[in-house]
């Protein structure tokens, strides 16, 4: 439902940018084309990803999807996964992923040719979004992975029209990247746990928007954007601690790295950005 809102909202601001903004008498036939500079804000919301659960490499030989046994060979892991923050240690109940407001700065180069406009863009910032997915075991205890961006940048070209000057509807895509701040936590107190802490993913951007200028050097843009990042690089290695030989992560060795199953990071944005174009 989030996504459909999202994506309801960025239409219906996309056809608030009329060409009424910016025609009258002013000349409109040399908009669109050249260099700009930006700043751009809106809001970040996190795809539904309840069934993203954990994967166990319980003798940390490289190899994952592997069950975490208790003495007696039960599953460990019995009582759930979801996806959020956990409420509790006993119950599989969390709380949703936050979503967040975004805010960058672009750089961008727009070259028209009659109605049709080539570009490309440049822009880097930060969305205050997080994505986390909690684990429950029989002991009982809660585990819990988070992620977030501490910055993100991406690299798109543009294509789109302009039914005569004043207002361009264009389609937008090319490779993103984000420096991922990666958290893990948990009521276990027996078991160590280590882990590699920030990673750097890549992946790509997509989306459309429209914009309208409201004088001969500035113009309003609104824009959908959707991005996925792959995040395959966060591990967490567990050691034995205080735990005894027969404890769960200890059966197959002296410990067990634990990876979440989802390793990707996607978000959906609807932003508005102020441009200046020289």
């Amino acid at each position: 439902m989030k996504t459909f809102s999202l994506l309801a909202a960025s239409a219906a601001a996309m056809a608030l940018a009329s060409p009424a903004l910016a025609q009258g008498s002013r000349d409109t036939s040399q908009d669109f084309n050249g260099p700009y500079v930006g700043v751009t804000g809106g809001y970040t919301v996190q795809p539904n990803d309840g069934r993203e659960t954990f994967v166990f490499d319980t003798n940390q030989d490289g190899t994952y999807g592997e069950t975490v046994n208790t003495a007696g060979g039960t599953d460990a892991f019995s009582p759930g996964f979801c996806g959020g923050s956990p409420t509790g240690t006993a119950n599989v109940n969390c709380r949703n992923d936050k979503d967040g407001f975004e805010y960058f700065g672009k750089l961008g180069y727009d070259k028209r040719m009659g109605n049709f406009v080539l570009g490309a863009v440049i822009e880097g910032g930060r969305s205050e979004a997080r994505d986390e997915v909690s684990g429950f075991s029989t002991t009982p205890a809660a585990y819990r992975f988070s992620r977030s961006a501490d910055y993100q940048a991406n690299a798109r070209l543009r294509a789109g029209y302009t039914p005569g000057g004043g207002v361009l509807f264009y389609a937008t895509g090319g490779g993103a990247y984000a420096k991922l701040d990666n958290r893990f936590s948990t009521t276990n107190t027996a078991n160590s746990f280590a882990d590699n802490g920030r990673t750097n993913g890549w992946g790509y951007v997509a989306g459309g928007g429209a914009e309208a200028m409201l004088t001969s050097n500035i113009s309003l843009g609104l824009e959908y954007l959707y991005t996925d990042i792959q995040d395959d690089d966060f591990v967490v290695n567990v050691g034995a601690g205080t735990a005894g030989p027969t404890n769960p992560f200890l059966q197959n060795g002296p410990g067990t790295d634990i990876k979440r199953s989802d390793d990707h990071f996607r978000t959906h944005s609807v932003r508005a950005s102020l441009n200046f174009r020289f």
